[in-house]
């Protein structure tokens, strides 16, 4: 039986499912089609990019970057706040009718997943034309669109994925690794980073095809992973479609660097952006984390972290970013050139008791509640038609007249 496998990839998730939702609560327009992000807190000046539209990229605004610094370079910026329920709704759903058509379904993240498709062909037939239906039968039932790679192995799938965007069915077949692939900077290979793709640069290694025909005597001497580098940029996956129970024991996300950061201030804002991510992550699996786990890499890929147990479970970004700004703060060491850094949330729970101290206030407490509420009442009002302020340690609930 001939492996055929599709990586399936929800084209821009975090804006597309906010997309969603706001034109099913009555929103007037599609912020897909202007000038918006998906971010944090904008009153706080660590507030971050946590996705953008495509006419913001045209604007050069980019993810990870402060909302600040995108308003200054698009004033009439538009800024939405991530809807984590919404988000595993519509993950679950889209899971949900995909494990319909087959259940050998790899899910690899809230937004993406592999698809067995060599075991059913034989049912559905040609897979192309297959794949082109079923991307037009998600955006009819769910309003956001796929791209699907097909492939001969999960690899391939992937990258063919990850070609031109939106609402695309690619092939990345093995013979046609050659002439897609390869012409590719080698920083498009998948799993190779910036701090991988600019020492290939520096030896003479530019393309994929670069990549997979050079010498491995040589490639030996700067890479201890010489031969996984080499498989890959030729396109050699043996990797099975797991379509076992995915629970996850930790969640983690971690940044290369575009250059060496020699000062812990410059890093708080790839923490913060790191907490978002976590953060969306964390509360779309309706879960709480034990500890928190700063990981830095240095310029000789010495790899190092600082972990703690907090008093309490957490899963806002603002508590995520302050243990973790905390941690780096423990960790730094003078002359550091930091290359890579992360985040990981481990002892995960489902639920928890809040501890409170003889000095606690109730903030903590009933701003869950008044979260839940408040989205209760939007879903039947229609978006942003109750607000939540805080003013000094008082929740206050305001309907817009």
């Amino acid at each position: 039986m001939e492996r055929i496998i599709f990586h399936i990839d929800v084209n821009n998730a975090f804006l597309s499912w906010t997309a969603v939702y706001l034109l099913r609560s009555g929103y007037h327009e599609d912020i897909r089609n202007i000038v918006s992000v998906i971010g944090g807190d904008e009153s706080k000046r660590s507030g971050i990019v946590v996705a953008k539209s495509p006419m913001a990229k045209k604007y050069g605004i980019v993810t990870a970057e402060t909302l600040y610094s995108a308003r200054k370079k698009y004033p009439k910026l538009q800024v939405f706040k991530p809807n984590y329920s919404f988000y595993s709704e519509m993950s679950n759903k889209l899971f949900s009718f995909l494990k319909k058509i087959t259940p050998d379904i790899e899910i690899a993240s809230i937004d993406e997943c592999y698809m067995d498709y060599g075991k059913i062909k034989s049912i559905y037939g040609d897979e192309v034309v297959f794949a082109t239906k079923l991307k037009d039968k998600i955006y009819s039932l769910f309003g956001f669109t796929v791209n699907i790679g097909i492939a001969n192995n999960k690899l391939c799938a992937k990258m063919a994925s990850d070609f031109l965007k939106p609402n695309r069915v690619h092939t990345l077949y093995s013979y046609e690794v050659s002439s897609k692939m390869w012409p590719l900077p080698v920083e498009d290979l998948f799993m190779v980073g910036k701090s991988t793709s600019s020492r290939l640069r520096m030896i003479g290694i530019n393309t994929i095809g670069d990549l997979a025909n050079c010498d491995v005597y040589f490639l030996s001497k700067y890479f201890k992973n010489y031969n996984d580098l080499i498989r890959r940029a030729n396109g050699i996956d043996d990797s099975l479609v797991d379509s076992s129970l995915f629970e996850a024991k930790g969640i983690s996300n971690e940044i290369t660097l575009p250059v060496d950061i020699v000062n812990k201030y410059d890093l708080y804002n790839y923490l913060s952006y790191l907490s978002e991510k976590v953060s969306l992550r964390i509360k779309s699996d309706g879960k709480y984390a034990n500890v928190v786990c700063v990981i830095l890499k240095d310029n000789l890929f010495k790899r190092r972290s600082h972990q703690v147990k907090v008093k309490n479970p957490i899963r806002d970004s603002s508590d995520i970013f302050a243990v973790s700004k905390r941690l780096l703060n423990e960790m730094w060491r003078d002359g550091d050139m930091i290359r890579l850094i992360g985040i990981r949330l481990d002892d995960l729970v489902c639920d928890y008791k809040y501890q409170m101290s003889l000095f606690d206030n109730n903030d903590r407490v009933d701003g869950e509640k008044i979260d839940k509420v408040l989205s209760d009442i939007n879903k039947k009002l229609g978006y942003d038609a109750v607000k939540k302020c805080n003013m000094s340690i008082k929740w206050v609930l305001f309907v817009l007249s």
